[in-house]
């Protein structure tokens, strides 16, 4: 179930990736060249990583001239392109599960950079594994429901593999397996949808909620300075974020 803490999750991701594209370009055109790198070919048909993140680079409209030149620079650089995948663990304010990917080319620095943020922000670091075994990995498309017939839309996702489908009043929520997210993307944008977001995320099992405003305070506060990390990739959480009211 998304709801609507998920949501305003999205709305929020959307309005900061709108106001910081080029930082966004930067961090996608960093996973598709590790993803090249680690894939062992510039080829998507070839390499199922570079395909998904393919998808998640047009997800959010990183032009077609863009993906294909940062492709080929990475398959011609050779082993030039030393970043690695790191993930962390931890708990941010009243233990909220918190999961941070990362690509770095300094472990030292993007450890110390995420410690600090846990510190700072009345969370911890953890050791591997102390939360991830609360979410589970799935692709989520999310499609802006717009003039869109509900029936139709549910029949096309369905029709291109989608394992299960939800709306609400703004958007439609396409969930699919890992394997099946990318074939499920180019199937709908084949009849002509697009995306709000498309991306392999790691789906909490269970949410908590905040209530003290301090604690809020401080969880927003963590998120938003891990996200503006440069090494910083994706930050996954399982708190159910508050509703903001609209300001006319």
């Amino acid at each position: 179930m998304s709801g609507h803490s998920k949501w305003n999750n999205i709305k929020r991701k959307k309005e900061k990736a709108d106001g910081a594209r080029a930082k966004i370009f930067t961090k996608i055109g960093r996973e598709l060249a590790v993803a090249v790198k680690e894939g062992g070919s510039g080829d998507p048909n070839a390499n199922s990583k570079l395909k998904d993140v393919i998808a998640k680079a047009k997800a959010n409209n990183v032009p077609n001239d863009n993906i294909e030149r940062i492709i080929k620079k990475a398959a011609g650089e050779g082993g030039a392109n030393n970043y690695e995948s790191v993930t962390y663990e931890g708990y941010g304010p009243a233990g909220v599960a918190v999961i941070v990917e990362t690509l770095t080319d300094n472990r030292n620095r993007t450890a110390g950079d995420v410690r600090h943020y846990f510190d700072k922000f009345g969370g911890n670091l953890g050791t591997s594994g102390c939360v991830s075994f609360m979410f589970h990995e799935k692709g989520v498309i999310v499609i802006e429901r717009e003039d869109l017939d509900e029936d139709k839309v549910m029949e096309d996702a369905l029709e291109a593999g989608a394992s299960d489908f939800s709306a609400d009043e703004d958007v439609f929520e396409i969930s699919t397996e890992p394997s099946d997210f990318t074939g499920v993307c180019e199937d709908l944008e084949a009849k002509g949808y697009s995306f709000v977001s498309a991306d392999v995320e790691m789906v909490p099992d269970t949410y908590t909620t905040l209530t003290d405003p301090d604690q809020i305070q401080k969880m927003q506060k963590l998120i938003d300075n891990l996200e503006d990390s440069d090494d910083v990739q994706q930050v996954w959480h399982n708190w159910n974020m508050p509703e903001e009211e609209d300001e006319d």
